[in-house]
């Protein structure tokens, strides 16, 4: 069982990129997937989910109308497209599953996922 983040790197205030969530031996329409960020001496926040049966999403009022989370159930793949990036997402983005489906507050909520993958920097600088 894995999860493979990538897609992180450095980007301009402004810029895009598109984080990618890759799963191996098991499938994620049965999951709800989320994506947190951690930035430095900061705690782990939770950013945006998607539920695998439905495509249910929710997202942290910081990245509203600048992020889009979308799967892929062919490819077993979660995306997170970030646009309009700031400094301020700056940070170590991690993919996690949790098993069952969420909504609301709860599917962002850390408690409950419980297999999280590595994470991938993004760094959002001039």
């Amino acid at each position: 069982v894995q999860l493979q983040a990538s897609g992180g790197g450095l980007v301009q205030p402004g810029g895009s990129l598109r984080l990618s969530c890759a799963a191996s031996a098991f499938s994620l329409d049965v999951y709800t997937i989320g994506w947190f960020r951690q930035a430095p001496g900061k705690e782990r926040e939770g950013v945006s989910c998607i539920r695998g049966n439905d495509g249910y999403t929710n997202y942290a009022d910081s990245v509203k109308g600048r992020f889009t989370i979308s799967r892929d159930n062919a490819k077993n793949t979660v995306y997170l497209q970030m646009n309009s990036l700031k400094p301020e997402d700056t940070a170590v983005y991690y993919c996690a599953t949790a098993p069952g489906y969420y909504s609301g507050s709860y599917c962002i909520s850390m408690a409950l996922y419980d297999y999280w993958g590595q994470g991938t920097q993004v760094t959002v600088s001039s």
